[in-house]
């Protein structure tokens, strides 16, 4: 037996020869067998570093066109005849696309390079040379579902296996060959079977046997195969004890009777021609039958492949097969790689078809196995890798396939030797790629993908088998790459440090160098969390992100603050402007941290804005003077004049738009520096917000100045509008300072700042500037909103007063007298409106409002006494407050009814009352009055009052009066009571009535009943009350007044209602102890109004003596009468007395 295989043999299948065969098989297949193991001496360690091959010490000094023609000459040309003569001797169809001789020529030329004459002296050299010998390598793996011959049912196959060529005589014509029982045996000669071993007992016999047989020509060969049952000769208790456990065996006894001793029986055969077989082929075959006794005979798995033996010697120096198939595949994939990048394109492991055809032809004919195909693949690609545009999928689809087939097969020692130092080269050559994947691998969508395939195909290379294997020693390519990483990180920041070293030594140079380092180091650490930690950690599970933070972060802080140090007490302010490009640098890069997913050491760029602390103060004075500018440009260009944005007005001007943005400089400062102390962070807070403070304050002056300076030369109107202007950009202002803590920030910093800051310290500090700035803001607006109403409340007291003038109250109505008013403030509101913001048309809205109530006030407290002027002007004030309201759409209800309003509507509204008005509601007070008046300090009267419906009468019985006022010298009194109903526009019918003087009595006894004829509706009027006055009688002088008390007519029973009470008895009465009271000092409005309408009350001196006593003006007015009776004894209807007039001067 030899091997099959180039240099080693399956585990699964054996090669079986002749016996005669066998020693000359070995000729030109004697690498084959050896089988050098490698020894303990030839193991390797991958961490430590291979040893390269010697270099012959000589200088090349060789022409390169000499240099490509030696190459040509003893590399390539050897190679081109090994092709030439393999296509010349090539047998069987060939596996993928069907090429002619002439295609595959052209093919191979264009490869190498060579001319048509060069071509062809090498086919003709190639023809001349000797035939290899053609062989046809059968495998016979297994059969299934063969025919059990045995009496068990099973059978004990082998097979036979043979190629004949067929003899090229002609048969006579009719003859037909006989059948025979065997095709194989006793008529191809011994020597040239080839039979495979016994397998027993079975019907899907496993061989795997491998076979080699020499042939002469395709074209007449024919190979054939027959699998028999061995027959073996039983005794006859073995016959005996079958037939007692199978019924079927006394069948098959009587065949074997019938069959010669020691005869086979036939399974079937399988005849092929070997011209219509591939160069390599695997496929089942249906095994046929000699008879149609049995047509289903099972089938069988079969392998071929045409092979040489014994090529000629002289076709390339006696290199093995092996290397040069690796120079061939070499040859064809970078020829094909370099027309390819021509389009820019990157190779995937394909080549055209005529290459394919040669490899697998070249392949197939020396005997290649699949693992050393693959084996030379690997070997070439990652060669090709280093210097060509080669997708790294192509690497790891060969690992795939190495794994695959090492424990399978067994590779001779120098291809392991090969194998293992291909991979070790490449992953040190890998490594190098990942140190300087920044620069071979940038951040795009097109590379970033290699690197990850390529770090997969390292860690595919560390996981075969043959890897471990072949460097025993343990490898963790986790830290490799780590180390790799961290020398790549190393190097690239001391490539850019070189690259950004300034010419000059100066302080502006030397921090702009280090600006554009931090500024590489920055866009590094991003990409490296962005990018390139993505392919790290799915491929080889590396953290590449903390490992190049962490070694930069050492880097840059060695370097930062180095550089820091050399410039210390030379800061001026254009240094410090190229500082802060730095500390953003540095800020942006520590920020960074926060995904890092571990930290073995403290950051050393922790503190780095210590570093800037002299900077700083430069910082804040660059950001005031340069807001301060813009604002004060802003404000030199502003018209004043509102803006318009498209179709939609704004109604402040540029400058106001313009401060917002001028502004942001010093909030987007804040935000940038973030600086990381709470402490200083809080009083950088504190400098920004005065700074902002501060150009506030600035802004509101210069806007003053410049509204003067356009308002000399302009009318009164432009004045107006330019004005309102300021007003919005002022108010624009606030809203700007309003949102500042939320654009600072305050929250946060006061969460920071807890433990250092306390709570008072915070908000006496921050809220305090700020609540002083818009307190002056308000001040300002309110100045100018001031200055709007001066004119407008001119102009309205004007009108009011000329709407109430004398002569014209009596000539125009209401409705006239109001409009000219109403109509001026229409067009002064609808101006305003145009002109102020919401916010500030409000703010004037109130202070119009104010005024119109405060002229209001003034125009009626100047003109009193007439009772149509006072309607005008209530009717006036509910004409501006629903003009204010405007239905909601104005000032609320709440910011309309103040005070002053309320006070001055109360005032119009009594004035506007008629004097029985007023009468009527002076009673309803003193009704009150009496209600809530407690104690009996002046006495009572008791009274039993009635009404009853039907009559209409109104029945009163005085009965009694107690605790009076002695009135006379000798301690006592002689009282009476007087009863009448008031107010006497709504009685003018009904006289007052008087009891008997009861002599020398403080507690009289009258019990004296007065019957009235009243209505109901008189008894409901309004004020309607029964008024009983207490008098004490004097003859020389006037009565005395003891007291009075007033008695609601609706409390009398009867009058309130039909009740329950009312209906079952409608005489019912009550009986009503009322108090005495004294009038008040003359304080009451409603007597005052009264005093100032004496006209009306002359007009009415005959009335009732009680009602002469409400009014005040009887003391004045009437003054000199006060000896005179002021009424006959016929109006109180008291028959047999003398009515003198009350003591009410004394009383008011």
């Amino acid at each position: 037996m030899v091997p099959a295989q180039d240099g080693f043999t399956t585990s699964e299948a054996t090669l079986a020869l002749p016996q005669d065969q066998a020693q000359s098989s070995d000729r030109g297949h004697s690498r084959h067998n050896l089988r050098q193991q490698g020894s303990p001496i030839h193991t390797r360690k991958l961490g430590m570093t291979r040893r390269q091959k010697d270099k012959k010490g000589f200088k090349d000094e060789e022409n390169p066109e000499e240099r490509e023609k030696r190459h040509k000459e003893q590399e390539l040309i050897p190679l081109y005849k090994e092709l030439l003569y393999s296509i010349a001797h090539k047998q069987g169809k060939p596996v993928v696309e069907v090429f002619d001789d002439s295609e595959l020529h052209q093919y191979m030329r264009e490869t190498f390079s060579l001319t048509e004459t060069e071509h062809l002296n090498l086919l003709d050299k190639v023809q001349d040379m000797e035939a290899p010998v053609y062989c046809l390598m059968v495998t016979v793996k297994e059969a299934k579902g063969i025919l059990g011959k045995d009496v068990s049912g099973f059978s004990d196959p082998y097979c036979l296996l043979t190629i004949v060529q067929e003899k090229k005589e002609g048969r006579r014509s009719g003859s037909q060959p006989r059948p025979r029982k065997r095709v194989v045996k006793g008529v191809v000669p011994a020597e040239e079977i080839y039979e495979t071993d016994i397998k027993k007992q079975t019907i899907n016999p496993v061989w795997n046997q491998t076979f080699i047989m020499e042939f002469k020509d395709t074209e007449s060969g024919t190979f054939k195969m027959e699998m028999w049952d061995k027959d073996e000769q039983l005794s006859l208790g073995q016959k005996l004890e079958e037939m007692k456990t199978n019924f079927q065996g006394f069948k098959r006894m009587i065949k074997d009777v019938k069959k010669d001793r020691g005869q086979d029986d036939f399974l079937g055969n399988i005849v092929l021609s070997l011209k219509d077989l591939h160069c390599t082929e695997d496929c089942w075959y249906m095994l046929e039958p000699r008879t149609e006794t049995y047509p289903d005979r099972g089938k069988c798995h079969l392998q071929f492949k045409f092979i040489h033996k014994e090529r000629d010697e002289n076709l390339s120096a006696g290199r093995s097969a092996y290397v040069n198939y690796c120079g061939i595949l070499q040859q064809f994939v970078q020829v094909h790689i370099s027309k390819q990048q021509q389009g820019n394109g990157t190779w995937k492991g394909e080549l055209c078809g005529e290459g394919q055809t040669l490899l697998e032809l070249y392949a197939t004919q020396n005997d290649l196995s699949p693992f050393l195909q693959d084996l030379s693949k690997w070997v070439v690609y990652s060669k090709l890798y280093q210097s060509l545009e080669l997708d790294s999928t192509v690497l790891f689809q060969q690992l795939t396939s190495i794994e695959y087939h090492w424990d399978q097969q067994e590779l001779p020692y120098q291809q392991k030797q090969e194998l293992g130092d291909s991979l070790h080269g490449f992953l040190q050559y890998g490594l190098c790629l990942v140190s300087k994947y920044r620069d071979i691998f940038p951040p795009t969508p097109s590379a970033t993908p290699r690197l990850h395939t390529l770090l997969r195909v390292l860690v595919q290379i560390c996981k075969t088998r043959a890897f471990q294997k072949l460097n025993p020693a343990q490898f963790d390519l986790h830290q490799e790459v780590t180390d790799a990483v961290l020398g790549g990180t190393q190097e690239w920041f001391n490539l850019k440090k070189g690259l950004h070293q300034p010419m000059k030594k100066n302080v502006s140079e030397i921090t702009g160098a280090l600006c554009c380092l931090i500024g590489e180091v920055q866009e590094d650490v991003t990409l490296s969390k962005d990018v390139w930690n993505k392919v790290f950690v799915s491929a080889v599970q590396v953290d590449v992100f903390t490992v190049v933070y962490q070694e930069l972060d050492s880097l840059v802080s060695v370097e930062v603050r180095d550089t820091l140090g050399r410039i210390e007490n030379q800061m001026d302010q254009e240094t410090a402007n190229s500082l802060f490009k730095l500390y953003l640098s540095l800020q942006a890069i520590h920020k960074q941290k926060a995904f890092l997913q571990k930290r073995d050491n403290v950051l050393q760029l922790a503190n780095f804005h210590t570093c800037f602390r002299e900077s700083l103060p430069f910082w804040l004075s660059k950001a005031y003077n340069t807001t301060l500018e813009r604002v004060q440009r802003a404000v030199q260009v502003d018209q004043l004049q509102p803006l318009l944005d498209g179709s939609v007005p704004v109604k402040h001007s540029s400058s106001a738009v313009d401060l917002a943005a001028c502004l942001h400089p010093i909030c987007q400062l804040w935000e940038q520096l973030s600086w990381p102390d709470p402490e200083e962070g809080f009083m950088l807070m504190v400098k920004l917000t005065e700074d902002i403070c501060k150009i506030a304050v600035t802004y509101c002056h210069m806007l003053k100045q410049r509204v003067q300076a356009l308002s000399e030369n302009s009318d009164h109107g432009s004045a107006i509008n330019k004005l309102c202007v300021v007003v919005n950009d002022l108010e624009h202002l606030r809203t700007v300072m309003n949102r500042l803590p939320e654009q600072l920030n305050w929250e946060m910093l006061r969460s920071r700042t807890n433990s250092v800051i306390g709570e008072s310290q915070f908000h006496n500090t921050l809220p305090s500037q700020l609540q002083h700035t818009q307190g002056v803001l308000t001040r300002e607006i309110r100045s100018a909103l001031e200055t709007l109403g001066k004119k407008l409340r001119a102009d309205i007291e004007k009108y009011v007063l000329s709407m109430g003038s004398r002569q014209r109250t009596i000539s125009r109505s209401t409705e006239d007298a109001v409009f000219p008013l109403m109509r001026y403030l229409e067009e002064e509101l609808q101006y305003m409106n145009e002109n102020l913001v919401q916010e500030n048309f409000n703010s004037m809205l109130a202070v119009l409002w104010t005024n119109s109530v405060q002229v209001l006030d003034q125009v009626s407290q100047q003109q009193s006494g007439l009772m149509k002027f006072y309607q005008r002007l209530h009717y006036t004030l509910q004409c501006l407050e629903q003009c204010f309201h405007a239905e909601g759409n104005g000032l609320p209800l709440d910011t309309l009814h103040t005070d002053d309003y309320k006070r001055l509507k109360a005032h119009l509204v009594q004035n506007s009352l008629s004097s029985q008005q007023l009468i009527e509601k002076f009673l309803e007070g003193k009704v009150w009055e009496q209600k809530v008046y407690s104690g009996e300090k002046y006495g009572a009267v008791t009274l039993i009052g009635s009404y009853n419906r039907s009559d209409q009468r109104l029945h009163i019985e005085v009965l009694n009066a107690v605790n009076l006022l002695p009135m006379d010298s000798n301690g006592s009194s002689d009282p009476f009571v007087q009863l009448s109903l008031e107010p006497r526009h709504q009685f003018p019918e009904v006289e007052a009535r008087c009891t008997k003087i009861k002599k020398r009595e403080i507690n009289p006894l009258f019990e004296e009943a007065f019957d009235f004829l009243v209505s109901i509706e008189q008894c409901h009027a309004a004020g309607a009350s029964l008024v009983v006055t207490v008098l004490d009688y004097d003859t020389l002088r006037s009565d005395d007044f003891e007291g009075e008390a007033f008695l609601s007519l609706r409390a009398v029973p009867g009058v309130a209602g039909c009740g329950a009470q009312d209906q079952q008895d409608p005489t019912a009465s009550a009986q009503i102890r009322l108090p005495l009271m004294h009038p008040k000092p003359n304080e009451d409005a409603i007597l005052k109004l009264l005093e100032s309408r004496k006209d009306d009350l002359r007009e009415g001196k005959q009335r009732s003596p009680w009602r002469q006593t409400v009014c005040s003006a009887y003391v004045t007015c009437l003054a000199a009468e006060s000896a005179a009776t002021c009424c006959t004894p016929s109006l109180y209807g008291c028959s047999g007395h003398v009515t003198h007039k009350p003591a009410t001067a004394a009383c008011v």
